[in-house]
């Protein structure tokens, strides 16, 4: 047999070895944090295209960062909505509703109550901002961190609690992760634990709307580090190619669990450009300014529902605390980042730019935090009527065989009844 040769190819001596690239983040625990290296234009600044336009024509927005509040928290440039102001107070109230309602739930997973929680504190707008140019029928497909979707469209506070403590009166019925809500009344798909998913789902719902000449279009949400899984640009070919009337969102928030938005790709290009060699609409907005989202998300639903194609937003901010409750962010990244942050916090600035317009104040801003908080306590005390996790109070055991046939075959008919009797040896004073 003739050896195998020690080179493939000819001899290169003269060339360095070859290397290999490992994306670093710039700041580590105790580092000192400078974002001068953002490019952050001015408000008002970015060019609004007609919503029927060439994709073409956004794709040097893709780059850019549409922007509505400027340094004086006035709004400003062609994408400001020109919201009246009893819709400002509601997109507020609703941010720091959701705020509060993730506090609670926080203390609750601390005190043993539940066994998992994910906040969004700092990424409100990317969701309530969304929620409110949407129209209610229109189809969203969540990822775990847009519960303030759910509290925008009037999601009862203590079925959410439910769900997260999975207790007897969990509509779930305790066989979904906390946080992980599925509401159809609401049109809010079940959310899933597996990143991504959601991407071709909503490509999927909106391509059936627009298959039964329906009006409502789809709207789904992942974290950048989602957008390198495979389901995403399956997603993003499917919108392309069938035009589907369809709103894809990738919530930029620098950190995809421990890992940072370098290893999804943000050191080459910004996620919005994934639009551009899709050949759909892109936009790069402000995350932390919830009317620059509010613009973003209506001009792309107008034009879905025009038929002029789907649209990707890459949303620009940054995850404030942990990725959930069982993470420690100063671990690997430095505690100056939330706090040099140069978008601001999306609450604050919604405020101050109410205040500017003489529509709020301080006082009223105080009063409806303590009303808020009251609001969340009031609902947690009646969903711990129902129990707990862990504290014996859920749905009756029955129920694990149920909801998954039509009709229940023969042999898990006698497996659950086989359950029920061993059960009642075991424990004869329980009851269902």
């Amino acid at each position: 047999m003739t050896e195998r040769p020690t080179h493939a190819g000819p001899l290169r001596g003269n060339l360095p070895p070859l290397s290999l690239h490992v994306p670093e983040p710039r700041f580590r625990p105790g580092d000192i944090v400078d974002y001068s290296h953002l490019p952050i234009p001015a408000a008002g600044q970015q060019m609004r295209p007609d919503e029927g336009c060439a994709a073409a024509d956004t794709h040097p927005l893709c780059n850019d960062l549409i922007r509505v509040l400027d340094a004086d928290h006035r709004a400003v440039g062609p994408w400001d909505p020109r919201l009246d102001a009893e819709t400002l107070r509601q997109m507020l109230r609703t941010m720091a509703l959701t705020r509060a309602f993730d506090d609670r739930m926080y203390r609750g997973q601390r005190q043993g109550k539940t066994s998992f929680y994910m906040k969004c504190t700092g990424e409100e707008a990317t969701s309530v901002g969304s929620a409110f140019a949407l129209a209610r029928d229109d189809m969203v497909f969540p990822s775990y961190r847009q519960q303030g979707i759910l509290i925008a469209r009037g999601y009862p506070l203590v079925d959410m609690i439910n769900q997260i403590y999975s207790n007897r009166a969990d509509r779930l019925k305790g066989r979904q992760l906390p946080i992980m809500y599925s509401a159809r009344d609401f049109n809010f798909f079940t959310i899933s634990g597996n990143l991504a998913t959601q991407m071709p789902q909503a490509v999927g719902w909106a391509m059936a709307s627009a298959i039964k000449g329906d009006s409502r279009i789809a709207s789904g949400w992942i974290g950048e580090g989602s957008s390198a899984e495979g389901d995403f640009h399956a997603a993003m070919t499917f919108a392309a190619v069938y035009n589907a009337p369809v709103v894809l969102n990738v919530v930029n928030n620098q950190w995809a669990i421990s890992s940072f938005s370098g290893f999804a790709g943000s050191e080459r290009a910004t996620f919005a450009a994934r639009a551009v060699g899709h050949g759909i609409a892109g936009l790069r907005v402000d995350g932390n300014d919830v009317l620059a989202v509010y613009a973003a998300a209506q001009w792309a639903a107008n034009r879905a529902r025009a038929n002029a194609g789907p649209t990707l937003i890459e949303h620009f901010t940054y995850r404030a605390e942990g990725h959930s409750t069982s993470d420690d962010p100063a671990a690997y990244r430095s505690a100056q980042e939330r706090e040099e942050w140069p978008l601001g916090d999306p609450i604050m600035r919604l405020k101050r730019h109410l205040v500017a317009l003489g529509e709020w104040s301080v006082e009223a801003h105080e009063a409806m935090d303590r009303e808020l908080v009251d609001e969340v306590k009031a609902a947690t005390k009646e969903a711990e009527k129902n129990g707990t996790l862990g504290h014996g109070l859920h749905h009756p055991f029955h129920t694990m065989f149920e909801d998954v046939f039509e009709e229940l075959p023969w042999n898990l008919r006698e497996q659950s009844e086989q359950a029920m009797r061993e059960r009642r040896i075991k424990w004869p004073d329980w009851k269902e």
